[in-house]
């Protein structure tokens, strides 16, 4: 009888931890986790929505059709590179839903004007082109946008619920 409590108490932490995950991953699949912070990683091809130090979701993305290095004029088809925020939505955009990311900085744009070209803009993380009716799976098999961010229109929805105006999106190489 002993033996028997002892186990339970025993199996107490573990599924704690089960309970504590599943709510996680409930959370995060309905789009209701605190999310304080987007991280793009380039060269892996991969959003993360984190709450402090902690992965709440990690989506594959397709970026600009020429992926390495940073943003530094318009139409060099480049995803940025550095800190921004993400400061507006548009759920009418021509790509289904798209939030706005807050590229050039001054910085950059200073920069552009000593070159004399524009910095470009028009930078988001977006759902797939609202004419595209193909499976959503091979918006990843390529990089195809003109430097932004792609994640699938269910993928969107995720981060458009979890993601409020003003949270900070990192962008690393």
């Amino acid at each position: 009888m002993r033996w028997r409590v002892a186990c339970r108490w025993a199996l107490l932490p573990f599924a704690s931890l089960f309970v504590a995950e599943l709510l996680l991953a409930q959370t995060a699949s309905t789009g209701s986790a605190k999310v304080d912070r987007v991280l793009v990683l380039k060269q892996k091809r991969v959003l993360r929505l984190l709450h402090g130090e902690t992965v709440v979701r990690e989506y594959k993305v397709a970026l600009g059709s020429s992926p390495t290095g940073p943003k530094t004029q318009q139409g060099d088809h480049k995803t940025p590179e550095g800190v921004y925020v993400l400061d507006a939505r548009n759920p009418h955009s021509q790509y289904y839903k798209s939030l706005h990311i807050s590229y050039p900085n001054m910085e950059q744009r200073t920069a552009a004007h000593k070159r004399g070209v524009s910095p470009g803009g028009d930078v988001f993380v977006h759902g797939l082109p609202n004419w595209y009716h193909g499976p959503s799976a091979t918006n990843r098999l390529y990089d195809w946008t003109d430097g932004c961010i792609a994640v699938t229109d269910a993928e969107m929805d995720e981060i458009w619920q979890s993601v409020p105006n003003g949270t900070p999106i990192e962008i690393r190489p």
